[in-house]
């Protein structure tokens, strides 16, 4: 099966330069692409990534000494294009908006590769094609990769990239179990296990806030100004991790100890559009919690199982009766049989019977 790793580098000054030149190469040809893409398509023609790509390395790049500059890896242009077209492809499939030009600072990383060559890794070292040695703070699993992508967050770099790995069948503890998503209680599976929500953003709101205020008062290009931002951005990080940690926590006990789990199909972006919920609902992560859910139970031999999103897993009693359950209501009260339990473990219980034959 495949898996995925990202990790932080650990960069000396002339490396930090280097990776900085081929970020800036891979922003200035999406730009371009993007750009001449727009004006072909005014134009009444229709673009497409394999005719940008030929007439930028024909054309455009020739021009450009610095785009040939010794240590450069020449493999950046070409998944620059790569990822344009996968930008529109999302675009017109209706999964994302329409590209954005990029800006410096913002979402730098470029993909690198060795020629079609399978790039070796393992340890706390790896040889980046025409980079060079890097070094990284966590040992690296000894496997191979195709690619490997290289992003920057705040002022710190990060390597990514995507392996293949025998797939171990792990015994679990229950068949089947249901995980109730929530604001309060962030997971409630239908074997009575709770995990709390941290609320990582709500904690560190003040701090963010206060950083927020010392940069918008800087001079625009001044230096100060930048290490301002670089501040607001590593707590912006910071918050971010944080919330990852929880969900990797989770996602992981689950995956490792239940066989078949069963979790709602929620609305997650109709949710964000209720302005007074919206800041908590993004702090939980519901999206991240998904997409943790499914590799992982491929990982460790587990399934996953989505319920209808208009399935009423609140509002139904163990009994079949359905009633009404206001949010500010946090104890089932079956109006038929007259059983009793929490909001919350009662919706997880209803969703693990889903999966039940």
């Amino acid at each position: 099966m495949l898996l995925s790793i990202k990790t932080k580098l650990k960069l000396s000054k002339t490396q930090e330069i280097i990776m900085n030149k081929h970020a800036g190469i891979a922003r200035f040809t999406y730009n371009w692409g993007l750009a001449t893409w727009n004006n072909l398509y005014k134009d009444g023609l229709k673009p497409n990534k394999y005719i940008l790509k030929k007439f930028f390395n024909n054309h455009v790049k020739p021009e450009f000494e610095w785009i040939k500059e010794k240590g450069i890896c020449q493999k950046i242009t070409q998944y620059t294009f790569d990822h344009l077209g996968d930008s529109f492809s999302r675009f017109f499939g209706g999964k994302g908006g329409y590209p954005k030009f990029k800006k410096k600072g913002h979402r730098d990383a470029f993909t690198i590769d060795a020629g079609g060559k399978p790039i070796a890794v393992g340890g706390k070292s790896i040889k980046l094609p025409t980079i060079g040695w890097v070094k990284t703070y966590e040992g690296l699993p000894h496997t191979t990769c195709k690619s490997i992508t290289i992003s920057k967050t705040a002022n710190s770099w990060f390597i990514a990239f995507a392996y293949e790995q025998e797939h171990k069948a792990i015994d679990k503890q229950h068949e089947i179990v249901g995980v109730d998503l929530g604001v309060k209680e962030l997971a409630t599976l239908s074997t009575g296990v709770v995990f709390p929500n941290p609320k990582h953003y709500k904690a560190n709101f003040k701090k963010l806030k206060r950083l927020s205020r010392k940069f918008a008062r800087k001079n625009k290009g001044s230096n100060n100004r930048y290490k301002a931002k670089i501040k607001l951005a590593k707590h912006h990080a910071r918050v971010a991790n944080l919330r990852k940690n929880t969900l990797h926590q989770i996602t992981t006990f689950l995956c490792k100890n239940h066989a078949k789990i069963v979790v709602e199909d929620l609305n997650v972006s109709g949710m964000i559009s209720n302005h007074k919920l919206a800041q908590v609902i993004a702090d939980c992560g519901f999206y991240e919690f998904k997409r943790q859910l499914e590799y992982k139970a491929k990982k460790f031999g587990g399934e996953i199982i989505i319920a209808d999103r208009f399935y009423p897993t609140s509002k139904t009693c163990s009994c079949g009766h359905i009633q009404d359950m206001p949010l500010k209501e946090r104890i089932y009260n079956c109006g038929s049989c007259g059983h009793s339990m929490d909001r919350d473990l009662n919706a997880a219980i209803n969703l693990s019977r889903l999966a039940k034959p």
